[in-house]
């Protein structure tokens, strides 16, 4: 390294100025004893704040213990000064800071923290684009650490910048997001004539689905009618405006496109069908200055269309009794009819809904809609309408990205959704450096920061599944159990196989919720065992929970052992799990080949 001479050149060089500060001694030393507060501006959710344990140990932390135990993190758009304390209260640097880590003793009173948070988040707010007057944007501000001197918070480090302000896209007119769902008219452009394309399966598609013909047009120059859909030969040629245009030409061709429909006014909503606009690389000049495009639309006349996609495999709406989903029926089952649904599904990825309508046919949803790029119509919007619609009571949301400020809004809709009584299921895909890339190659979003969007759309309400698996069956629990009151976190498990039962009372406790076992009631343990004597199984099974009532528990008698247990008032909830290769149970179906059915009224099937 440098020293004598050579050194204090280097130092001449880069000094621009002495700060001299008083020396402030800590009121405590050791672990836990420094604070950590910062705000930095994400494209996504605006202004972040966040708060845990100063110096390198934060760092070290964050990054192996569970998510929130080393630092709290909120967008400012959401929380107060006391709503993040609240978060922070669950941190390490809390367990410290307030005495309740053995050993330690209080060093700063709550409502100081609660003064320090809202500061920080007042001044996030202010310069950013919550307030349109302000001069600045603030970029990053960072006290690392602050130390607890005299009972007070002492800032010993910091950093701060600021750059210019950002302008906001122009607003959309979201009112027209009805006229997207529920169209009086539909127009396809890019139907062929020959072939099964995509337009074309989406235009029988649309009839498929229940949607009026004669109220259906298809925009072709050469032929008159197609699969009994009229034909006008182009967009300014339909004989009124439509309520929604499915666009499915090549991308090259959208600006054309698009131009038509905004020059002759000829429709309130747009599906943009194609890819190559924006997710593929060299397809990016074009995104943009079709995005350029639709914003100046929103700044003419009525504010233009709202446009879902590009990269959009397309809407089904039931209560507008249309599908635009290019999938074949052959491919893919779809439900018809006007039964109730209460299920909305967004969506940019299209693949994973067809993918979950495949493989859970009772989801059934209302709305799929397949947002792709988000060019236009945001997650947010889409979300927002959602919460505002009485009909729907479950809401799936899959996201690889949010545009600039759109995921604040999103987890401003999901807190409405929930306070509304709407269950709202997400997963956020890109949570790993090798997962954001393959995003960003999938739907042209940026994919944020992982730990930002978790921590804002846990703190709106939603359920954050982590997994696919876990995404299916939060959407599952929320689509079947959602009417049924859950009082409290008792659990009863019970098996006709140990390893069951063991696995059951394993898988109890999670990194962010736990159940406990709950202790029978001694009627109910006493219930228990006459019915374990009655059915010759007291020689093999104890009462105790987690239950393995072995397999030589008769369908009927497992039946009996929990009912039992659903009567007990020590218990609120009931696991059970049956392996059918049991002797001792109806489990097969219907043959002439044995005498045993699954269908037969005293089967466990039917018995339950």
């Amino acid at each position: 390294g440098l020293a004598g001479a050579e050194l204090e050149a280097r130092l001449r060089e880069r000094m621009i100025g002495i700060l001299l500060c008083q020396f402030v001694p800590a009121d405590a030393q050791g672990f836990a004893t420094e604070l950590f507060v910062g705000l930095r501006n994400s494209l996504e959710f605006g202004p972040i704040i966040s708060a845990g344990l100063g110096g390198v140990e934060m760092e070290i932390l964050a990054r192996e213990t569970r998510p929130g135990a080393a630092v709290a993190i909120s967008p400012t758009g959401l929380v107060d000064g006391r709503e993040f304390f609240e978060l922070f209260t669950h941190t390490l640097s809390y367990e410290r800071l307030s005495g309740r880590m053995r050993g330690a003793r209080r060093q700063v009173a709550d409502e100081t923290l609660v003064e320090c948070f809202q500061a920080f988040i007042d001044l996030a707010n202010h310069f950013s684009e919550v307030n349109p007057e302000a001069a600045f944007h603030l970029g990053e501000f960072e006290v690392n650490p602050f130390l607890v001197s005299g009972g007070h918070l002492a800032p010993v480090d910091g950093v701060c910048s600021f750059g210019p302000p950002r302008s906001a896209r122009p607003a959309r007119p979201i009112a027209k997001i009805e006229r997207l769902l529920k169209p009086e008219s539909v127009a396809v452009i890019g139907a062929s004539a020959k072939s099964m394309n995509m337009g074309r399966i989406i235009l029988n598609n649309i009839v498929r689905a229940g949607f009026p013909k004669e109220r259906v047009f298809a925009i072709r120059h050469d032929v008159t009618e197609l699969d009994g859909v009229r034909c006008v030969p182009s967009i300014a040629a339909l004989p009124d405006k439509v309520d929604l245009l499915v666009v499915a030409v090549a991308a090259h061709q959208v600006p054309a496109v698009l131009e038509e429909v905004f020059d002759h006014d000829r429709a309130n909503a747009v599906i943009l069908i194609p890819g190559g606009l924006g997710e593929k690389e060299g397809s990016e000049e074009l995104a943009r200055r079709i995005k350029e495009r639709i914003d100046r639309a929103h700044l003419e006349g009525d504010g233009g269309p709202v446009i879902v996609g590009g990269n959009s495999l397309g809407v089904i709406s039931h209560p507008g009794r249309y599908d635009t989903m290019f999938i074949p029926e052959t491919k893919l089952a779809k439900s018809h009819g006007d039964h109730p649904r209460k299920t909305a599904f967004i969506s940019q990825s299209g693949a994973f809904i067809i993918a979950n309508l495949s493989q859970a046919p009772w989801l059934d949803p209302a709305y799929a809609l397949s947002i792709g790029n988000q060019m236009d119509l945001t997650a947010g919007d889409l979300l927002r309408h959602m919460a505002e619609d009485p009909t729907i009571e479950v809401i799936a949301t899959y996201m690889e990205g949010f545009r600039r400020a759109d995921g604040l809004d999103f987890a401003r809709a999901v807190r409405t959704a929930v306070e509304r009584g709407k269950d709202v299921v997400f997963y956020k895909a890109g949570r790993t450096v090798e997962g954001r890339s393959a995003t960003a190659g999938h739907t042209a979003s940026v994919a944020g920061d992982y730990a930002v969007c978790e921590a804002a759309l846990r703190e709106a309400g939603a359920f954050v599944a982590s997994s696919f698996d876990e995404f299916s069956d939060f959407l599952e629990l929320s689509v079947h159990l959602r009417d049924k009151e859950v009082a409290g976190d008792r659990l009863a498990a019970m098996s006709n196989a140990g390893f069951e039962s063991v696995g059951m009372a394993d898988s109890i406790r999670g990194e962010r919720c736990h159940l406990t076992l709950a202790r029978f009631a001694p009627g109910t343990a006493a219930r228990l065992q006459e019915l374990l004597a009655a059915n010759r199984l007291d020689g093999l099974v104890d009462v105790k929970n987690p239950f393995d009532v072995t397999p030589m528990a008769t369908d009927a008698a497992f039946a009996a052992l929990v009912e039992a247990i659903l009567d007990d008032p020590g218990t609120d909830l009931v696991v059970t799990g049956i392996v059918p290769l049991t002797p001792a149970m109806q489990t097969l179906p219907p043959s002439d080949r044995w005498k045993e059915s699954i269908e037969d009224p005293g089967s466990i099937a039917r018995l339950l």
